[in-house]
This record gives structure tokens, sequence and C-alpha cells, in this order.
């Protein structure tokens, strides 16, 4: 039987920022890269062909989490596994809402920043491990991983962040139970909530611009800009990347990339 080779890593979020850097750094021969966005990218796709990678991209709104998942768990159930050696879940997607308190956040903004943040992560999370786990059923033995892409906003309170600091925490602590129930089986997937740093995106120039009446930390992410303390997407994706590659990836459920 001929050896697996193939790594394959589905990563959501993957058009922009962060996640575009990650998918990048991922673009190898021996990996097969889905990514799951709103727009599709076509920079993924010329240099996906130069590299001699596969890359599989995916027009999804992630808002309608249930319509992703399923079909997620379905491509996943279709995949030849002989041929895969490893397969990873990056969920990065996010989306910050109107900056401002709580009753001022527009009802449909809200909900979709949960979707996004939080129910997207929780079903796809969902699928993968069910359709990996039928894997392992019938004898595949490779590692699985889960790799949630956090902030500290989850696990550090903000003004006029409600809806974004709650889908991180929940995020945080799905995490903690599915590892904990991972931690059943025999060949059990890995799971890591992750923080990456402060990273200078487009959510960051969305922070920097919010309204100072409504959101009084808004002088910190000026001053995080100002004195040259946000780290580039490119270097973000790579130290993310190599917390997912470390030996002991999943010794902490919950982690940041800068521990």
């Amino acid at each position: 039987m001929a050896t697996p080779h193939t790594h394959l890593t589905i990563l959501t979020g993957a058009s922009r920022g962060m996640g575009l850097s990650m998918a990048q750094r991922l673009l190898h021969a021996d990996h097969h890269l889905l990514c799951v966005s709103r727009q599709r990218n076509d920079e993924l796709t010329a240099r996906a062909q130069a590299s001699g990678a596969q890359l599989t991209q995916w027009t999804l709104d992630l808002s309608d989490a249930t319509t992703a998942a399923e079909r997620l768990g379905a491509w996943l159930g279709a995949q030849a596994t002989a041929s895969i050696a490893s397969v990873t879940l990056i969920n990065n997607a996010g989306v910050i809402p109107p900056i401002g308190p709580l009753g001022t956040c527009p009802p449909q903004e809200l909900t979709r920043a949960l979707r996004v943040g939080l129910e997207a992560p929780m079903l796809l999370t969902g699928a993968f491990l069910r359709a990996t786990q039928a894997w392992v059923d019938a004898g595949w033995r490779g590692p699985r991983k889960v790799l949630n892409i956090s902030s500290g906003l989850g696990r550090h309170a903000m003004a006029a962040q409600a809806p974004y600091c709650a889908a991180k925490a929940g995020m945080d602590h799905f995490t903690r139970c599915c590892a904990l129930e991972e931690a059943q089986h025999a060949h059990g997937a890995q799971l890591v909530s992750l923080a990456p740093g402060v990273i200078d995106t487009d959510m960051q120039k969305q922070l920097r611009a919010g309204d100072p009446a409504l959101f009084p930390d808004r002088e910190r992410f000026v001053s995080l800009q100002q004195q040259g303390q946000l780290t580039s997407p490119d270097e973000a994706a790579e130290r993310v990347l190599a917390y997912l590659a470390r030996a002991d990836f999943g010794s902490h459920a919950v982690a940041d990339v800068r521990d």
C-alpha cells in the first residue's frame, strides 16, 4: 500500500488578512487546501497552480452555517482516505459588528456576528469530527486537528465589544468541552483555541475608526498602531502555523501564540 502523502486542511476566512497569509503558506505540493470564504481569491488559484498544490475554494456565507457544515461533512465523507496523511480544520473567520454598547447594535448585525464567530465554528467542528471519526472507525490513523482562531477579547472583557467578546469566549469554552470529549477516544482529535496576538488587519482599522463616545478603548488601538505594536498578517500566520505544527499541540485546549 502506498504511503499517505496528502495533508488536507480546511480553512475558513481565507480570502484576506491572516487567513489569506495562512492559505498562501499552506500551498505546497503535498497539500490539499479547502478554503471557505465569502469571496474567491484568484491570487490563491494562481499560486496553487505555480506550486503544484491542490486548492479547492468554496464561496459560502458562514452566517448560513448549517448549509456549510452539511456540505463539509458530505465532502469529507467522499474523500479517498488512503492518500491522506493528516486532516486539519482551521476556523478563522470572524465578524465585528458596529462598535458600541450592546443596546445600539442592530439585531441583524448581532445575529450575524454570533453565527459567523461561534455557531459556524461549532457546526463545522461537529461536522469535521463526525466525518473524520468515520475514517478512524474504518481504520484510518492519521492525526486530526482543529485549530480555532480566538482572541484575547474572549478572555478579557471590553466595552462596546460584547458580541465579538462573547463569540470568542464561547469558542474557547466549546473547544475545552470538545477536547475533553475527544480525549475519551483512543484516536481522538486534538483541539486548540488559539489567540494569535494583535494583528494589523481590516478589523483593527474598524476598531480605530470607532466613535470615541461609544468606544472608550478606541485610543488603545490607535496607540498600538502608532507605537508599531501590531503584528503583520504574514508574521501572525507564520506563528499560528508554527503552533499548529508543535509536537505538543492539543496539550492546552486554550492557548496564546505569545505564550
